[in-house]
């Protein structure tokens, strides 16, 4: 949509009005003892809920003192990484195990997960017209934004949208988390097609693969893979799935169900929320800044060089100039984030493959000396690490994943988190969240028409 000549002048002068109400400064945070983002200086994050979904450990208790950690995650109190230690190579159905245990707080065995695979192979059938009707209409380059106009559609098609019962969210639930990957990857192509001039085509998913292989399968003109792909992907489904009640999108399915809300309107706030490259788009961030270190160095090899670019990162003197390493430290996390170590092995395993162990060990170089660095330059008081974004967009590429498709494989994995979440939420709660806010702005007179 275009603006006219008198549009553009009045949101311009109005805008200049918006930029002139006032302003908060750290001090003003301190002063009235609110905690900026839900969290204290030291990064800890106020208390808003309980939850028994899953738990991020990054500090522990020493002679009565905490004290930062390697950072662990459990899933209803199962370790992550012995989920990923015990993969199961033949099934390729880690995901689909991880969102299992997340639903019904226990893991599956071999019957269970089979059968449960089926189930989800029965909701991955789109309505009648519905690719046409909905996705290849207003094909949009922002596929996140796609994906949240294909959830929302199917509430028209749902004669129970607004039952909050137990089965019938879990039913909205499983078919949403079948439904996802089909979303994504139909929208990808339909953008690719009317916005690029590309070819269009559609390969509809096999029950019998898993979510992981039925992301490549559908994607892929020739739709092949190999073992080891699946593999990887899967992985990265897990580790993605679910990362404890705190995190924006989760908080933010947390708030929309207590609002009394349907299961489309919760799921796609989560995703908008997700969307934001604080968030979900933080591997894009990651992908753009090597992109853009690799024009600015000549020797991959040669640590001065690259130690010299990530002091202009620190600076604000690259890049975008914000002043950031993207990729390095978390919320939580201080000494390692758990998923980001899980994963290195296997993106390891994917870049001997692909050819581009060179790349990895820039990948690594870039992970040690980032680390000296912001602990060198800035007062760091929890530390900082990796987190799971510096490594997940790498992987994505070398999976052959457009950047189109980063955060909507995300979204792909951590709709079973939230769908854990908004089941706990209307199972326990049944009170609308609603945090306080503290007024720093006085009282004044209302000053008549006539008197302006």
């Amino acid at each position: 949509m275009t603006q006219n000549h008198y549009q553009i002048m009045e949101i311009a002068k109005l805008s200049e009005i918006c930029k002139s109400t006032p302003k908060f400064t750290e001090e003003t945070y301190k002063q009235n003892q609110v905690k900026r983002g839900l969290r204290d200086e030291n990064g800890a994050g106020v208390v808003t809920g309980l939850t028994d979904i899953s738990d991020v450990i990054a500090k522990k208790k020493i002679d009565g003192v905490l004290v930062p950690c390697d950072g662990e995650l459990y899933y209803r109190s199962i370790s992550v990484r012995e989920m990923i230690e015990n993969y199961d190579d033949n099934l390729h159905s880690g995901f689909e195990e991880a969102t299992y245990l997340l639903l019904f707080n226990k893991l599956p065995n071999k019957e269970d997960l089979l059968e449960f695979k089926r189930l989800l192979a029965s909701y991955r059938k789109l309505p009648r017209n519905f690719v046409r009707d909905v996705i290849m209409k207003s094909p949009n380059k922002d596929i996140m934004n796609s994906i949240s106009r294909c959830i929302l559609a199917l509430y028209s098609y749902d004669n129970r949208a607004l039952d909050n019962s137990t089965e019938n969210v879990l039913r909205q639930c499983l078919m949403l988390t079948a439904m996802m990957p089909m979303f994504a990857v139909y929208a990808y192509n339909a953008h690719m097609h009317y916005n690029e001039n590309k070819s269009f085509y559609i390969h509809r998913p096999r029950p019998e693969l898993s979510t992981a292989e039925n992301v490549l399968y559908m994607l892929r003109p020739d739709s092949k893979y190999t073992e080891l792909e699946a593999r990887v992907l899967d992985i990265a489904f897990i580790l993605h799935a679910e990362h404890g009640g705190g995190n924006n999108s989760t908080f933010t399915t947390h708030v929309v169900t207590s609002a009394g809300t349907d299961t489309y309107s919760t799921i796609t706030a989560a995703l908008c929320s997700l969307k934001g490259p604080k968030h979900g788009g933080a591997n894009i961030k990651v992908m753009e800044m090597f992109a853009d270190l690799k024009k600015n160095i000549t020797d991959w090899n040669d640590e001065e060089q690259i130690k010299a670019y990530l002091s202009k990162l620190l600076a604000g003197e690259a890049y975008d100039n914000a002043g950031l390493i993207y990729g390095m430290g978390h919320a939580v996390y201080s000494v390692s984030d758990p998923r980001a170590v899980v994963f290195k092995e296997y993106v390891e395993q994917l870049a001997n493959e692909k050819g581009r162990k060179k790349e990895f060990k820039l990948y690594s170089t870039v992970e040690r000396l980032s680390q000296e660095l912001i602990c060198a330059k800035r007062k760091v008081i929890k530390g900082v690490s990796a987190n799971v974004d510096f490594y997940s967009g790498f992987v994505y590429n070398m999976l052959g994943l457009p950047v189109e498709l980063f955060t909507p494989m995300f979204a792909v994995a951590r709709v079973s988190g939230w769908s854990a979440h908004r089941m706990e939420e209307l199972l326990n709660n049944g009170k609308i969240i609603r945090p306080a806010y503290v007024s720093t702005n006085g009282r004044a007179p209302y000053v008549k028409m006539e008197d302006r």
